[in-house]
């Protein structure tokens, strides 16, 4: 049987418990979550919870994975350092914290992963993009790109010091797709049309676009310039994004700031 702890079961959590246990309802998933509430969600799911790192009855995992805040992760993740010498894989999916953090706080040498992932996993769509140190072994490996695939897509890279682009790009990205949503329902109200049926349109119109982005053959500024007519409404509409390349530049600013303040972040900041 395959046994992995999972620290935290808030919503990315539990969104990822939900994806493992039905992949794999054979899997062994011990959650500890102090939140009691939360705790007894994960133990419904088909997980074994307990409060704390004293309470697990699980000796030897495989995997842990720490789904925690950054903030918390100093004063929750020394509790697993007992688990190095069992030989467990340390999966992070905490935006900013390095794996030289995660080393030092579970105070000795160990093999640690680190993954971004996204809401849409909640929904099985998600992009999870993973790194790792040398001391991670391919059965690590494996195991983690398993479980994740339940979640959406799965990613590893090379170079760790890329994950903070990665959570500007994929981690924080939902966030402004989100916002244009958002801000496509409140002008469809300034041109007329009821609130209720500007937000449907709004949401189905991305949900839409999503999919054929994602299912085409064609790249997305082939997929722009097909359902842009000269001279017509969509043409007018992408004359004010992209004059001055102004939403361009605008995103690429966001981005940067993202992924400049998840840098913060692994410092410390």
């Amino acid at each position: 049987m395959t046994e992995i702890v999972l620290v935290g079961c808030g919503n990315m959590g539990y969104a990822m418990l939900k994806g493992w246990l039905a992949s794999d309802p054979s899997l062994s998933v011990h959650v500890v979550e102090p939140n009691d509430a939360l705790r007894q969600r994960a133990s419904d799911a088909g997980a074994v919870s307990v409060a704390s790192a004293d309470a697990l009855t699980v000796s030897a995992p495989l995997l842990i994975i720490l789904a925690v805040k950054p903030q918390a992760m100093a004063a929750v993740v020394p509790a697993y350092g007992k688990f190095v010498e069992t030989g467990a894989t340390f999966v992070s999916i905490a935006a900013g914290t390095t794996i030289a953090t995660l080393v030092d706080l579970l105070g000795r040498p160990s093999p640690i992963i680190r993954c971004m992932p996204n809401t849409p996993a909640a929904i099985g769509a998600g992009m999870m993009v993973c790194c790792h140190n040398d001391a991670v072994g391919s059965d690590a490996v494996e195991l983690t790109t398993r479980l994740l695939q339940s979640s959406g897509e799965v990613e590893w890279l090379g170079n760790e010091s890329l994950m903070d682009a990665v959570t500007a790009v994929s981690g924080s990205g939902p966030a402004y797709f989100f916002h244009f949503v958002e801000c496509l329902a409140e002008a469809a109200v300034k041109a007329g049309l009821p609130a209720d049926v500007g937000m449907r349109l709004a949401r189905q119109t991305a949900m839409g676009a999503g999919r054929l982005v994602a299912e085409a053959e064609d790249d997305p500024a082939t997929l722009r310039v097909q359902v842009t007519s000269p001279g017509g409404t969509t043409a007018a509409a992408l004359s004010v994004f992209m004059q001055d390349d102004r939403l361009k530049n605008l995103v690429e600013e966001a981005v940067l700031a993202a992924r400049d303040r998840g840098v913060e972040l692994g410092k410390g900041g």
